[in-house]
């Protein structure tokens, strides 16, 4: 069961990263972009999650089907995110592993080209 926190932990490894909010609900960002966030209690409550943390992340529009598709039902989407890269994702069901890549790829998303460079993107 991953929490917040632990987001934080696994991504202020990364070059740049700072702990801010956006929307009024806890985000970390790179180089003052958000990259992911925590989804606010009354959007939560509207995809019927109950009291598990949602994330977002960001995702190439490409990869959001097969991503959800794939999903053990720790990744999701609401109809705000529709035809946008981004998903959500159940903090309390997500496995690590996936989570921290799905971080990662988030980050690189949002990263500039010289933070990319530095991971030979």
């Amino acid at each position: 069961m991953a929490t917040f926190d632990d987001v934080i932990r696994a991504s202020t490894q990364l070059p740049e990263v700072s702990v801010a909010t956006s929307y009024g609900t806890p985000a970390l960002q790179v180089r003052g972009k958000t990259f992911c966030r925590l989804w606010g209690p009354r959007d939560a409550s509207k995809a019927n999650v109950g009291e598990s943390d949602v994330l977002v992340v960001f995702c190439d529009i490409d990869e959001k089907q097969f991503l959800l598709a794939e999903s053990d039902g720790s990744i999701f989407t609401a109809a705000h995110y529709d035809n946008y890269g981004a998903v959500l994702i159940l903090l309390d069901v997500v496995d690590e592993e996936l989570l921290a890549t799905l971080l990662f790829d988030s980050y690189l998303l949002k990263a500039p080209p010289s933070i990319r460079r530095r991971f030979g993107d």
